[in-house]
């Protein structure tokens, strides 16, 4: 089975790769004589001096030259039938998470997926790429052995060419999914083969270096091969070409990089070197300075008594507003605003950040996502002082602060209002040297129902844990403020929270519990951490205080805001307000904050009303909102522009910098441009960095290079008739599941219809049979 790929790689090992001068051939050159040393010497000087220049670059042509062909080779190999690591039927459960059999043949590199064994063009479905993979056990109630093949980042993991050429695969009733592929076995010994397999393909994926468009471009590449440079290095005194010597493939990738690693200096002519093509560029970092000391509320419950001069506010207001409508759209009174952004409010959750890094070093999956759940308590203990609620947003608003760690490292914070109506926030929050990076889109609403009110946060946050590959998706509890119009205001927090991977499969549900009307305590909380439907670990106490676990280890403490826990917060810093611009929360509210400070409601709402006012006109100006660093995905999602989810590098990375909201990482080294055969699957890359832009630390002298030859980066243009398949490929799984659905609908019905008939049947013939017993009786 493995015959044809030992064979390949006995011809790469025998395969040296030659870096010669000019002329081919190799033979011994004599030592001069005594007499003709000095011109010896001024030869060999001269040859140092042309080795060290100009022939670099033709050995690194020839060096790509020698890849190129090696790497058409083995593509050649891959569509050769008789280089298959392991090739068997499988089961595979596809999107609407139902089993199907599939022939899957498994190469270097690559799992082919056909619909069954006698596959021509026509069947196949899809490639794999093994070199975007992760291979996973996974536990199965049902028969056979289970594995899974899974894109860390949840990218797409398939290819986008098939063996022969093919663009589009086979279409299948149940689609398979985008970032993962679960497999069966049909028993445990095969599963292990399979898995044996895998690794051993996974071992040859670093033969693939090419994408599969290169089957469509092979012709245009040979072209390229073929155009070889003819010149030829000087010549000595007595005719002899100068001589190169033969070394191993791996002697002259380790020499290039060498060469690569040099940095590059000015020459004398004050030009840069011609095999440089590093971009330096100066980065200066915002002025940061630390923020005002943090007010907290009372311990217990958040009560306020309202005012007998607001009383009639009050009433005002709830004359104009009836039980179950939104509350966005309607002006509240000055008094009862906490004197900061919701941009704002919503960075209160992350003093804290330090306990994601040590969920980041944590090993066991169990214990990480307990050490998440820690993280997500911690942010709930800090209350405003007093019942108060914080500024709508305006639109185009922005706010961005900053935590130092105790480790060196930094969590920056950047937020903007991207829609009024709905009122949309998006944040993002990163520190990649501590090895996370959080997302979020926040729709917040408010709800009357007579003598209470409710504040809830529509949405999710996604913690994305980059050295694992780990994403967290954690939705918020809404805030519930009661006792309006009769008895004591009162604040709470209610709903349930999930907080779940689908990488590790463990789940954490907390249970924010409001106060009955008999009886109970305030702000209780109760939850449970499953691994699918098992029940792991109980979670109960109260959210502003202390918090315990009952685990496989016992009952213990899980968080307690004690003083001195409150003493570890992380130290926030923000942007002078000289250094502000107009649309951020500190500086555009200042009037109204200043107002409020003073305690001059009617001078407070002048200003917010002049504010909400400006936002108004521009929304009738008729021009389109465009926000500032984030972008709208599909759906209502946004994403940060600048975000970056690559894990850190110790060897490369240096530290996060922020200035103008642009979160950007200095770097030792630029990241090499890499061309389309080098980007594999670049289309799939979502959740990488917009920007290829990275800051290379200056070392000595601090100057932008530019390359002497650049080249435009070309953007891939979208094609339409793929997106026009997807189109067509939605709407029919669309009808496939309506048309399930009625099935259904139509089997349930026929199923309940025989029952009753059955049961009508059944009881006549019982009544029957009952009136010829008694009747017998009787006689």
């Amino acid at each position: 089975m493995y015959s044809p790929i030992l064979r390949l790689m006995e011809r790469r090992r025998e395969r040296k790769l030659t870096i010669t001068s000019p002329n081919e051939d190799v033979r011994n050159v004599e030592p001069p004589p005594q007499k003709n040393r000095r011109a010896s010497l001024s030869v060999a000087y001269h040859r140092l001096l042309s080795f060290s220049s100009s022939p670099i670059k033709k050995q690194k042509k020839e060096y790509r030259d020698e890849k190129k062909r090696v790497n058409e080779e083995l593509l050649s190999a891959l569509r050769d039938p008789t280089v298959v690591v392991m090739a068997d039927t499988l089961k595979i459960r596809g999107a609407l998470k139902k089993w199907n059999r599939y022939y899957c043949v498994l190469k270097p590199g690559l799992l082919i997926v056909y619909k069954h064994k006698k596959a021509d063009r026509g069947d196949w479905i899809g490639t794999v790429l093994l070199n975007h993979c992760e291979l996973i056990e996974r536990p199965s109630k049902k028969d056979g052995f289970c594995f899974k093949l899974y894109h860390p980042m949840d990218m797409s993991i398939w290819g986008n060419r098939g063996p022969l050429g093919q663009s589009f695969g086979s279409f299948t009733l149940n689609p398979l999914n985008t970032s993962f592929l679960i497999c069966r076995a049909p028993s445990d010994q095969a599963g292990r083969c399979w898995m044996d397999a895998l690794e051993l393909s996974f071992k040859c994926t670093g033969l693939l270096k090419k994408t599969m468009n290169e089957l469509d471009v092979k012709d245009e590449s040979s072209v390229m091969d073929s155009q070889r440079d003819e010149s030829r290095m000087s010549r000595d005194s007595d005719g002899d070409d100068i001589r190169g010597t033969i070394v191993s493939e791996t002697d002259a990738e380790k020499h290039f990089q060498e060469i690569d690693d040099v940095p590059d200096e000015d020459h004398e002519d004050g030009k840069m070197s011609e095999t440089s093509d590093t971009i330096r560029e100066a980065f200066t970092e915002s002025a940061w300075i630390q923020s005002p000391k943090e007010v907290f509320g009372p311990d217990g419950s958040l009560t306020e008594e309202v005012g007998e001069e607001n009383k009639s506010l009050i009433w005002t207001l709830l004359k104009q507003i009836r039980p179950g409508m939104d509350l966005s759209k309607v002006v509240l009174p000055t008094f009862i605003l906490e004197p900061r952004s919701f941009l704002e409010k919503l960075a209160d959750y992350y003093y804290h950040a330090d306990l994601i890094a040590e969920a980041v070093a944590e090993p066991d999956p169990f214990e990480r996502i307990v050490k998440i759940t820690k993280f997500f308590l911690s942010g709930f203990y800090k209350k405003p002082k007093g019942l108060k609620k914080p500024y709508n947003p305006i639109l185009g608003e922005t706010f961005r602060c900053k935590w130092e760690h105790p480790d060196g490292s930094t969590t920056f914070y950047i937020a903007e209002q991207v829609s009024h109506h709905p009122p949309v926030s998006s944040l993002f929050i990163t520190n990649r040297k501590a090895g996370f990076n959080i997302s979020g889109t926040i729709l917040a609403k408010s709800k009357y129902y007579g003598n209470s009110l409710s504040a809830i946060l529509v949405g999710k946050l996604r913690l994305t844990l980059l050295n694992l590959g780990e994403t967290y998706i954690v939705n918020l509890p809404y805030a519930n403020c009661k006792g309006i119009m009769i008895g004591t205001m009162t604040m709470e927090l209610g709903g349930e929270v999930n907080i779940e991977c689908e990488k590790t499969g463990y789940k954490t549900t907390l249970d924010f519990k409001l106060k009955p009307m008999l009886g109970g305590a305030y702000n209780q909380i109760e939850g449970s951490i499953k691994y699918g439907s098992d029940r792991l670990a109980s979670i109960d106490g109260a959210w502003d205080g202390v918090i315990r676990i009952k685990g496989p280890d016992g009952k213990k403490e899980l968080w307690n805001p004690t003083p001195d826990v409150i003493k570890t917060r992380l130290p926030r810093y923000e942007i002078n307000m000289d250094d502000q611009s107009e649309w951020e929360s500190a500086k555009l509210w200042r009037h109204v904050t200043e107002a409020i400070s003073n305690e001059d409601q009617y001078k407070a709402t002048e200003e917010k009303t002049a504010l909400e006012n400006d936002q108004r006109a521009r929304a009738k100006s008729g021009i389109p909102h465009e926000t500032k660093f984030f972008k709208k995905l599909n759906g209502d999602e946004y994403s940060y522009i600048h975000a970056d989810y690559r894990p850190w590098d110790k060897n490369n990375d240096i530290q996060q910098v922020e200035n103008n909201y642009v979160v950007k990482t200095i770097s030792r080294h630029s990241k090499s441009k890499e061309g389309p055969s080098d980007q594999l699957g670049s289309d799939n890359t979502s959740e990488a960095s917009e920007s290829d832009e990275e800051i290379v630390a200056p070392k000595i002298k601090k100057k932008v290079v530019v390359p002497t030859t650049s080249k435009p980066i070309q953007t891939p243009v979208p094609d339409e008739r793929i997106k026009e398949m997807e189109h067509k490929f939605d709407l029919a799984i669309r009808r496939m599941e309506a048309a399930n659905e009625r099935q259904s609908a139509r089997t349930i019905n026929a199923i309940q219809s025989t029952l009753l008939f059955v049961f009508v049947v059944t009881s006549v013939v019982q009544s029957i049979f009952m009136f010829f017993m008694f009747r017998k009786s009787s006689a």
